[in-house]
């Protein structure tokens, strides 16, 4: 306030008139004096504009009663707004008068007066168009130019203001800064505006609250769905931390897309979810991967564990890991993974492509040993959370439950432990009585399907008989999914399976109807073993079968869908 001091009240009457006599005449000598007098108004606007920018609309209008004439008369002159450092410093003067939050009428009816002037400098009138044309200057040009050099002006202000606090500078208000993104708002989807938009977003501040618009950071949340807003990666993760909101926003987006469009691989499933910035700025920030997380448990749990969201949450996973592990420094595994054994942590983390085949009989032991410890810890008490919390970090590597599945097939002899961690997996809230019980009958089962992995020939009767023994098929739906999960191991790691895979496919409806997860569980082995330096993506068998398994599956579901038709 004190800068304005400085401008006297015969200054605005002097510059006010001039305004009028420019506006009542059209003649060439009037065009003239407004481009003689240019330089000066140049000026006179600049020194507004450095009084009023820390001063609310009613202090101005009662220090200078008569801005508001002068600057509605001067923005609408096309010699005025043509000439560019006038019609920069006229949208400064607006944007200052602009209030982010009126607290009164005056304020309330200065935002739509100034609403409309900003519209019109923004914009090509026909005044304007006409005296543009005259200068043989294409309108867009025109209009892109003036807006370039508005967010030029404002965005090296914003960028002085982020100094430290070592400087003579001060940061920008958070009062300011709030102003700026309510009045970025109707341009915060046109591309000469992306600058603003980045440099408001990436403002560092050092108060707790948010000073950002709810509303811009809503707009430009959408604008980056649809695909009308551009911003570098910093940006966009600086938009996720502060507004809850717009990640929420965005991560619903990125599983509704891939819940909703069928991908042909799980590598096109890998490269929408990177493309998504989301596990890199998971990796980046441990605040946004633990949000991420709990997006993904809420899901899982309403879902009731539904193979498509198990498969999302595991591609997720392996991007966030690439992401993670390109980090440097990289961070402690305890600020992403806080309510899990680090050590169990650890030994997920590793990717079973990582490894020669050979070494993974032995690692998925270790998986399993921390895993049981932790679980059935005395010291630890057995509640549900705690089941949960380690049920749940396991879904996320769940290609080394695939791969237990198939190193259960192809070994020599039963081992009880990698029956305990399919039984967890699949029924992770089992009660001790319960869970001896089941892993007895899934014993079973597997000894007589083992059996048949010999037998020189083998028909889909005998293979039909093996999966009733004992009573898995009738019990508890996740079990039908374990069964299911060992009848997919049997055809295709077993030379026997191989033969009898196309017509085995009907036995995936004896362990109930829901064949679904089938679909999910054969991309997920279809995507482990074409990594190069997984040993069995050599075997072609394998892949064959899954492709043939696949093609079975989908004929199978479309004559399913016909014949409800022809019932209804």
């Amino acid at each position: 306030m004190a800068e304005g001091t400085f401008i006297s009240a015969s200054s605005f009457e002097y510059w006010l008139n001039k305004a009028v006599e420019w506006g009542n005449t059209t003649t060439l000598e009037s065009q003239q004096d407004v481009c003689l007098h240019l330089p000066k108004l140049q000026a006179f606007l600049k020194q507004v504009s450095g009084a009023i920018q820390h001063m609310n609309v009613t202090s101005v209008l009662k220090l200078f009663p008569l801005i508001g004439q002068l600057l509605g008369r001067l923005c609408w002159n096309p010699f005025v707004v043509a000439h560019e450092e006038s019609h920069q410093n006229l949208l400064h003067c607006l944007w200052c008068l602009y209030s982010a939050e009126p607290e009164n009428a005056v304020e309330l009816k200065a935002n739509e007066w100034i609403w409309t002037l900003l519209q019109s400098l923004t914009g090509v009138d026909h005044e304007v168009r006409s005296f543009v044309q005259s200068l043989h200057y294409p309108d867009e040009e025109y209009h892109s130019k003036l807006l370039k050099n508005m967010v030029s002006s404002l965005v090296k202000e914003l960028q002085g203001c982020q100094c430290d606090r070592s400087s003579l500078f001060p940061r920008l208000p958070p009062d300011r800064l709030r102003g700026y993104s309510v009045r970025c708002l109707p341009i915060v989807t046109l591309p000469e505006a992306f600058p603003l938009v980045e440099a408001l977003l990436t403002c560092h501040e050092d108060g707790l609250d948010e000073s950002l618009s709810a509303e811009f950071l809503e707009s430009v949340s959408n604008g980056l769905l649809q695909k009308k807003i551009f911003l570098s990666e910093a940006a966009v993760m600086s938009l996720w931390l502060r507004s809850l909101p717009s990640l929420e926003q965005g991560f619903f987006h990125l599983t509704e897309t891939l819940i909703s469009q069928p991908c042909a691989s799980l590598l096109e499933v890998e490269a929408i979810i990177t493309d998504s910035l989301l596990p890199k700025a998971a990796a980046c920030h441990p605040s946004l991967f633990r949000v991420i997380d709990d997006f993904f448990r809420t899901m899982l749990l309403e879902s009731d564990g539904h193979p498509k969201i198990i498969i999302i949450i595991q591609a997720f996973t392996r991007c966030f890991v690439q992401a993670l592990l390109q980090m440097q420094p990289q961070m402690p595994l305890k600020i992403y993974f806080p309510c899990n054994h680090q050590s169990l942590v650890m030994v997920l983390l590793v990717n079973p492509s990582e490894m020669p085949s050979a070494a993974w009989s032995q690692h998925l032991m270790s998986i399993i040993q921390i895993l049981k410890g932790i679980v059935e810890d005395k010291e630890v008490t057995r509640t549900s959370v705690n089941l949960f919390e380690n049920w749940f970090l396991l879904v996320h590597f769940g290609d080394w439950v695939n791969v237990a599945f198939q190193q259960l097939m192809m070994a020599d002899n039963i081992s009880e432990m990698l029956l305990w961690l399919l039984m967890f997996y699949y029924e992770p809230h089992m009660e001790n009585q319960k869970e001896n019980h089941s892993q007895e009958n899934m014993k079973s089962v597997y000894n007589q399907i083992k059996t048949l992995s010999n037998t020189s020939t083998l028909n889909l009767e005998d293979l039909r008989t093996a999966l009733f023994t004992g009573n898995l098929c009738t019990e508890q739906n996740h079990l039908k999914e374990l069964i299911n999960h060992l009848l997919v191991s049997f055809l295709l790691f077993s030379a026997g399976g191989h033969k009898i895979a196309k017509e085995s496919v009907q036995l995936f409806t004896l362990a109930g109807a829901a064949t679904g997860g089938i679909s999910e569980l054969l991309a997920s082995t279809a995507h482990r073993l074409k990594n190069k330096r997984c040993g069995a993506s050599k075997n072609d068998t394998v892949q064959s079968t899954i492709e043939l398994l696949q093609q079975q599956l989908l004929e199978t579901q479309s004559e399913r869908v016909q014949s409800n038709d022809i019932l209804h």
